[in-house]
């Protein structure tokens, strides 16, 4: 197992790899203080398990930083600890298509268990994301809290998923890539992704394949449902 951190302050990033190495005692960790060495180092390894970044680092911008990493290594999951915590902040990184963003401020526990949470194959949102408030309409979270409350057509509701998680289920059935659910849906690729997450939640399973087997189970998709 192999770790990328990228901090620029030094203390934090120590104090990091320390409650890493006891979380995950055979784990590999590189580090690296800007957005400058995250780039070296993807350049010529691209075998990290998890990425974990800082947001405000010396060397690009964040924004385009970010969209870099995913590009360069989109199949390692990418979570970003700040202490820039603002919601629309936040919404822009789960569209390029992070995994998780914490706050600095929050205790280990909670980094340590969204790190978990993404390790095994989930999405850590924080509840702050989720529940803002409903009035910035500005803010495409908002229109993923609306999916939840107003059933898609054609739909039909039941008590364990939202309608919208009803509609993105079938699509993990087809076996779609999130891409195309989104496309499909009309959605961004990061909503998709919280979706995923929240749906998975719902029917207590790790990954997408148990998501529409457990689904089957339940009676939610028929046998010959795709």
């Amino acid at each position: 197992m192999k770790f990328l951190i990228a901090d620029d302050h030094e203390l934090f990033l120590q104090g990091l790899e320390f409650i890493l190495h006891k979380q995950y005692p055979d784990v590999e960790i590189v580090l690296t203080n800007s957005y400058t060495g995250i780039f070296e180092m993807l350049e010529k390894h691209k075998d990290f398990d998890l990425i974990i970044t800082d947001l405000a680092m010396p060397g690009a911008n964040w924004l385009e930083a970010i969209r870099r990493i995913h590009t360069l290594c989109m199949e390692v999951p990418i979570i970003i600890i700040s202490a820039v915590f603002d919601p629309e902040i936040l919404q822009k990184t789960y569209d390029i298509g992070v995994s998780g963003y914490v706050s600095k401020a929050f205790p280990n526990n909670i980094i340590l268990s969204a790190i978990n949470l993404v390790m095994a194959g989930g999405m850590y949102i924080p509840p702050e994301l989720l529940n803002m408030n409903l009035k910035n309409r500005a803010l495409p979270i908002h229109d993923l809290i609306a999916d939840l409350n107003e059933p898609p057509k054609n739909v039909k509701e039941n008590k364990i998923l939202t309608p919208r998680q009803m509609e993105v289920l079938k699509c993990l059935a087809e076996g779609l890539a999130n891409k195309q659910i989104a496309y499909r849906l009309g959605l961004s690729e990061g909503t998709v992704k919280i979706h995923i997450t929240l749906l998975m939640r719902a029917l207590e399973v790790s990954n997408r394949v148990q998501a529409v087997r457990e689904a089957r189970h339940r009676g939610l998709l028929r046998d010959d449902e795709v």
